[in-house]
């Protein structure tokens, strides 16, 4: 990338940066990445985790060098080593079958994953048919999928395959929802659904997670007032995609996605007076940190924090990593 230093003794253009409130690591990514690290203190390395155990490259390097090794299936693990489940839930066929094999493992899944599952199974006993707002091959929609028997949930990923869907004979209807989605696209999906099925009931509660809401809020006001919009994310992380998407559509000249401060193009910053910092549900403070300071070593730059929800949500622990 431009390294874009400027000469020794230079001044500085002076640039403003805006960080955005809240940003980064959520409850439910918190919860998983500490579980992976007391699974290790507790069974010693290696302990195994099936697919990545949130969305960032860096975290799952970091766990890597502490001893966790990551797997696609229960069949690359080992019988004698416990096994962590992702964050992002996993089919009913994935626990079945480490019980099967008599293994340790620890489930990861988000807890609003979960209350997902838990509601597409309500729904079930009660003779729904289940619409899934999602996309398709995310590890959080093919858990959510098998949970139950296949075709009692069909996936609907845009507006045009939501005025296509055909209800299975007569059957009520009931939706779930991916729990990072865009807020917007979501609510436009949702609009052609209720419009061809007005008995739709709601969920009894939001299934887009509340700190995919909160991201999505704080990224909206950025996009409104910045130049620039950088977002602290993988590319595999639905969440940190949508963040590029809302702060376009609420506004922003150019936004971004970057892994850390050494994927920025310095480019970027030409003609730019104010920059918006944020980051996806999976990425880590100190990457949003060596950022704003390789920002500081180019500018004059005035950091200020944008005032937004303040989120206090914590997850327990497994018992077996407590006990």
């Amino acid at each position: 990338m431009n390294a874009h230093v400027p000469a020794p003794n230079a001044p500085l253009r002076p640039l403003s940066v805006r960080l955005a409130t809240p940003r980064g690591f959520c409850a439910g990514v918190d919860r998983a990445i500490q579980i992976v690290e007391r699974a290790i203190e507790k069974f010693g390395a290696p302990v195994y985790v099936r697919h990545e155990i949130v969305h960032n490259k860096h975290v799952v390097e970091r766990l890597k060098a502490m001893g966790a090794v990551f797997v696609k299936e229960l069949d690359e693990c080992p019988d004698d080593r416990p096994v962590v489940f992702s964050a992002h839930g996993v089919p009913k066929s994935v626990p079945a079958t480490a019980r099967a094999r008599e293994l340790v493992f620890l489930d990861a899944t988000c807890p609003l994953v979960s209350k997902v599952h838990v509601e597409a199974e309500r729904h079930h006993a009660a003779g729904r048919h289940i619409i899934l707002i999602g996309h398709a091959g995310h590890p959080e929609v093919v858990g959510t999928l098998g949970q139950l028997a296949p075709g009692a949930i069909t996936l609907v990923e845009t507006e045009a395959d939501a005025e296509s869907f055909e209800r299975p004979g007569d059957a009520p209807l009931a939706y779930a929802t991916q729990t990072t989605l865009s807020v917007d696209d979501t609510a436009g999906i949702l609009k052609v659904l209720k419009r061809r099925f007005p008995e739709l009931p709601d969920p009894h509660k939001e299934d887009i997670c509340y700190a995919t809401t909160n991201r999505q809020d704080a990224v909206k006001a950025l996009g409104e007032g910045c130049d620039l919009v950088l977002v602290v994310g993988s590319k595999n992380s639905s969440n940190s995609v949508r963040l590029v998407e809302v702060a376009m559509r609420a506004g922003a000249p150019a936004a971004y996605l970057v892994d850390d401060a050494s994927q920025v193009d310095w480019s970027w910053f030409d003609g730019v007076n104010t920059v918006g910092v944020t980051a996806g549900a999976s990425a880590p403070e100190p990457l949003i940190e060596a950022l704003v300071d390789a920002i500081r070593a180019r500018f004059d730059a005035t950091v200020t924090e944008d005032d937004g929800a303040r989120e206090t949500v914590t997850f327990k622990l497994p018992r077996l990593l407590t006990a």
